[in-house]
């Protein structure tokens, strides 16, 4: 009988896991300041604030092109967070996540061939029931 085949995965570039790690100390930083229930708008402005003075690099609200059929397409995708230029944050201030928002932040992260995201909801009492980390 045949063994099932494994993809083999290439690890995570160990650049990409300190910005990870930064994102997350980051917004734990700015949950801990202001808590839960404002709009996802302030919680970026704070946590690439946070960033910043990290001497993270920092961009939000990328707009990502697709390529369809060797055509690059403006899709108004936009990602919430780019930090570094190898992690993707996609912010969220809802009652839950669903599957629809990691389908999100796993669509950037194909579009774009970055390996490393998160999806961050603030709007939870404690921060680390919020926090999805997704790898491509």
């Amino acid at each position: 009988m045949d063994k099932p085949v494994q993809k083999q995965f290439a690890p995570i570039p160990v650049e990409a896991e300190v910005i990870g790690k930064k994102v997350l100390d980051a917004a734990y930083a700015v949950h801990s300041a202001l808590g839960p229930g404002l709009l996802e708008s302030v919680y970026e402005a704070c946590l690439a604030h946070k960033l910043r003075q990290q001497n993270v690099p920092v961009a939000t609200q990328v707009v990502m092109p697709v390529m369809f059929e060797g055509v690059q397409i403006e899709t108004g995708l936009r990602l919430d967070l780019l930090a570094g230029k190898l992690v993707i944050v996609e912010l969220k201030s809802v009652d839950t996540l669903i599957p629809l928002h990691e389908a999100q932040l796993l669509t950037y992260l194909k579009v774009t061939g970055l390996r490393l995201g998160y999806l961050i909801n603030f709007n939870v009492v404690h921060l680390k029931d919020g926090i999805k980390r997704m790898v491509n």
